[in-house]
Order: structure tokens, then C-alpha cells, then sequence
């Protein structure tokens, strides 16, 4: 409930943000056009954030004959947590990484990267589905879906607003906001990626605990997560950055970052994760 909670409050927040930026490009009819592009990132994300996620990683989809251990271990897991069976894919990435995508249950996929089968055995990999597994039953992917759709509306609303600030007409009074229409197309998209940032973080704790609770153990998923932590700053990754909070681990974290990157971090420190998993936190 609390989970649940702070998400509605990071999605209002974020949903907030669009119709302020829109109202700095022109007052309340500028609001309403936030509004109205929030609804049609929404609307886009909702219905192809499945297909342009699976793109996006190059994936194929993989059948039972082709990856029989794979296909068994998801069909278990979907079935103890009484959702449909996602479709699975594979993507030739050497990065160890997965991630889960779809508007629902019904419209579900799982998919691991090459890299993640190379270096994880089949109980860790298990450890890593029943967390995506637990990520559809939520429902997180919508609502990450939805997230990152409304922050890229934002970023799109602000540069509106920069430009029209900049190249508007003239007289006094648009003059005199000049400053505040450019003061909040800047700092908007910043606050819409700590808010997304935020609230991926929140879901990605959620999601350990119901895979660990799934399973019975956590041990599985951290032991998977040490060596994603590792193999993640050793291998770099192509991965669109709007694509980066559906994945299990983040695909930037050998990147050198700075305070502020560590700050907007989709992703929780690893090393929390695993102490969480290992503290038994997710039996409560």
C-alpha cells in the first residue's frame, strides 16, 4: 500500500510537470496542450511499449522446442503468480541484462539478453525471471511505460517553450517572463527524470521482494545480481536510455557518474538490493 502510494503521488507529480510546462508556453490554453500531448504520450505508450521495447533490443522471439529450460522455468513462475504466459525473446546483447515489457499480463514479454545466459546458472536465472515475472504482475511496465512516455512529453513541451521564448514576439510583458518560461524548460525534464528515477527505484525494490517471495528465497537473485553488478560495468551497452529503467539491472552503471546521475539513477544500489534479499526483509 505504501509502494502503491508513493507511486500515484510520482505519477501525479510527473503528470503535474506536463500541464506547468505546457501553461509556460501559453497560459491556460498552454496547459490544456500539455495535457493533451501527456494523453497521447500516454496513449502511444500504453498500446506499443511492448513492440518498441522488443525492438529497441534487437530481440527474437523464442520458442519452447528452441529454449525448453527457459520456456519451463517462466511457465512455472507464471503460473504461481497466476498470470498469463508472457512471450519470450532473446537479444543477441553481450551485455547480462534483462527486462519485462507490455501493457498488461495478457499482453506480456520477458526478455534476457545473450550475455545473461552466458555468465548466470539456470537457479540464478530463475532468481531473475521470478523477478520479472513479479514486475508484470504488478503491472510495472505499464506504469514505467507510462513514466517515461509523460518525461519525454515534458522534454518535447519544454523545448517548445525554450524556443518560443526565445524566438516570440516581442513587447514588455513577454519580455519579463522570458527568464521564467526558459527557467522552467530547463529544470522541468531534470525534475521529471528525478521523479521517474524515483519511481523506478521504488518498483525495482518491490519487485526483488516478490520474486524472492516467489521463490521462496532470495539467495538466487542476489547471487544473480553480484554478477550482473559486475558484468554490466564491464560490458557496455546500446541500450536507448529511455529504455533503461525496464531492464533488471542498469545498463549504464560502468559509465563514470557524477553525483547528479547518481542521484537520477533508475535503479537502486546493487549493493542494498542483495542485502535486502539476504536479510530475509522480503519474508515481511
Amino acid at each position: 500500500m505504501k509502494n502503491n502510494a508513493k507511486t500515484a503521488v510520482i505519477l501525479a507529480g510527473i503528470g503535474g510537470l506536463m500541464i506547468v510546462v505546457g501553461g509556460a508556453l501559453g497560459g491556460t490554453g498552454g496547459a490544456a496542450i500539455g495535457l493533451l500531448i501527456g494523453l497521447v504520450f500516454v496513449g502511444g505508450s500504453y498500446w506499443f511499449s511492448d513492440k518498441l521495447a522488443i525492438k529497441a533490443a534487437n530481440a527474437v522471439e523464442v520458442s519452447a522446442e528452441q529454449m525448453p529450460r527457459y520456456h519451463a522455468i517462466v511457465a512455472d513462475l507464471a503460473e504461481r503468480a497466476d498470470i498469463p504466459m508472457p512471450r519470450l525473446y532473446v537479444s543477441p546483447d553481450p551485455q547480462p541484462n534483462a527486462f519485462a515489457t507490455g501493457r498488461s499480463p495478457e499482453h506480456a514479454a520477458v526478455c534476457v539478453n545473450k550475455g545473461i545466459l552466458d555468465i548466470l546458472s539456470w537457479e540464478e536465472l530463475q532468481g531473475v525471471l521470478a523477478h520479472e515475472i513479479s514486475h508484470v504482475r504488478n503491472r510495472d511496465i505499464l506504469i514505467s511505460s507510462v513514466a517515461a512516455s509523460v518525461a519525454m512529453g515534458i522534454t518535447f513541451l519544454a523545448q517548445m517553450a525554450m524556443w518560443a521564448s526565445v524566438f516570440g514576439g516581442g513587447g514588455r510583458d513577454r519580455s519579463d517572463n522570458v527568464f521564467g518560461t526558459l527557467a522552467i524548460a530547463i529544470l522541468a525534464p531534470v525534475a521529471a527524470a528525478f521523479l521517474q528515477a524515483a519511481l523506478s527505484r521504488s518498483r525495482e525494490y518491490e519487485a526483488d521482494r516478490r520474486g524472492a517471495k516467489l521463490l521462496g528465497t532470495g539467495e538466487p537473485l542476489a547471487r544473480a545480481l553480484e554478477k550482473l553488478d559486475r558484468g554490466t560495468k564491464l560490458i557496455p551497452s546500446t541500450v536507448n536510455p529511455a529504455q533503461a529503467s525496464a531492464y533488471i539491472a542498469n545498463p549504464f552503471a560502468g559509465q563514470k557518474s557524477s553525483f547528479s546521475v547518481r542521484m537520477s539513477s533508475t535503479h537502486p544500489p546493487m549493493e542494498d538490493r542483495i542485502a535486502r534479499l539476504r536479510s530475509g526483509e522480503w519474508q515481511h
